[in-house]
């Protein structure tokens, strides 16, 4: 049994551009789980669907075709652990188009989807970092994953989002390992045969 948060917060992610998903991606911490997955959407323009979403590049963006809300549907063949959803989005460009409230859901399929979190944005530009956790503040294990978009700014109609990635902690990896010069400098030749990994 998933115990998940089944009420509105009015949480402030982390935004602002210097958020990037890929340093702890390098570092180790946490893997990118999205290509494991099976990507839908509600709507789309032609062109502008789940291969933009997708493509590591800032410049292609999802552009939606209908009426709010505006659904990601993220599908995995197996329950897998999530922590962290990054979405980037970008203010400057998209303006009404930008999203100012978002809703996401977690849950077996599209009949059972509880909802995990509620995040209001304003005017976001770059990488929005949403923690994903149970009512116990862990990660959650799950085989469907839905992002919401469920207002625009400037009461816009249809949506933009540039990226989206899934993470998931790599097992073991709770916590970052510190570089070695955080542990001083060893004299002793017993000492310096443990400095480096092997």
């Amino acid at each position: 049994m998933i115990f998940l948060f089944n009420f509105y917060t009015k949480m402030n992610p982390k935004t602002g551009g210097d958020e990037n998903p890929s340093v702890e991606e390098r570092a180790g911490v946490v893997r990118e789980v999205g290509s494991n997955a099976v990507w839908s959407l509600s709507s789309c323009k032609p062109g502008f669907g789940v291969e933009q979403l997708r493509d590591n590049c800032m410049d292609t963006y999802w552009q939606s075709d209908g009426t709010l809300p505006h659904l990601v549907n993220i599908q995995f063949q197996r329950k897998t652990t999530v922590n962290q959803i990054y979405i980037y989005t970008d203010y400057k460009l998209d303006e009404s188009y930008t999203p100012s409230r978002i809703s996401i859901r977690s849950g077996t399929h599209f009949n059972d989807l509880q909802e995990v979190e509620v995040i209001d944005l304003c005017e976001p530009t770059g990488w929005v970092v949403i923690p994903i956790k149970d009512i116990r503040d862990k990660a959650i294990r799950t085989f469907m994953i839905q992002i919401a978009v469920i207002s625009n700014h400037q009461n816009g109609r249809d949506t933009h989002m540039r990226q989206i990635r899934i993470h998931s902690p790599i097992e073991g990896r709770n916590c970052p390992i510190a570089p070695i010069e955080n542990y001083g400098n060893f004299s002793s030749v017993q000492f310096l045969q443990y400095s480096t990994i092997r």
